[in-house]
């Protein structure tokens, strides 16, 4: 009785010690900036920790890549299969913050059929935007008020925060995207 409840206290002190290993310098949830969530309420990267996350960044306006991007994160999640939203988040990060508000984004939410606890679209302060940006390897720009030329990459983070996969490009092949991505949540 006495070795079992030494085992036991062992498991759990190891699994608290897990959780409080420090984060590996590359790790997103490293980043220090807040964002504002479709319904409003605030959140950072760090708040991610613990799930696979997979990334794109988009504008509502957009008429042409951004409606593909959302599709193909759409169809990604239906290759990978239903998974709990505390173990995998799908992340829409607006690159016109000023344009997409809580409201727009919402809406953008509602109309793409992201209803599920596991889809989140984010927005912040254009430095913030940019930041991440940068960090993600995508390239946006300006090119009149309502338009943005950017690259169209979907990202895959560990559990960790570390990048563990990226597809740029539309239309391709999305099986080696879902591999990774199941790879991760097995982790």
């Amino acid at each position: 009785m006495k070795s079992l409840l030494y085992f036991l206290l062992a498991l759990v002190l190891f699994s608290c010690s897990k959780k409080n290993e420090p984060l590996k310098p590359d790790s997103i949830y490293n980043l220090a900036s807040e964002w504002e969530k479709q319904d409003g309420s605030k959140i950072t990267f760090s708040d991610f920790q613990g799930k696979v996350i997979v990334t794109t960044m988009i504008f509502t306006s957009c008429k042409t890549a951004c409606p593909r991007l959302a599709d193909e994160m759409r169809n990604i999640s239906k290759m990978v299969g239903k998974v709990d939203s505390d173990v995998i988040q799908y992340v829409l990060i607006s690159i016109d913050p000023e344009t997409d508000t809580p409201e727009v984004m919402k809406a953008y939410m509602e109309i793409n059929k992201f209803k599920d606890d596991e889809w989140t679209f984010i927005r912040s302060t254009e430095a913030e935007t940019r930041e991440l940006a940068n960090i993600m390897a995508v390239k946006y720009k300006e090119i009149s008020p309502i338009e943005f030329s950017h690259s169209n990459i979907i990202s895959v983070y560990s559990k960790e925060g570390i990048l563990a996969f990226q597809k740029e490009g539309l239309g391709n092949d999305n099986e080696a995207l879902v591999k990774e991505i199941k790879k991760q949540l097995e982790l």
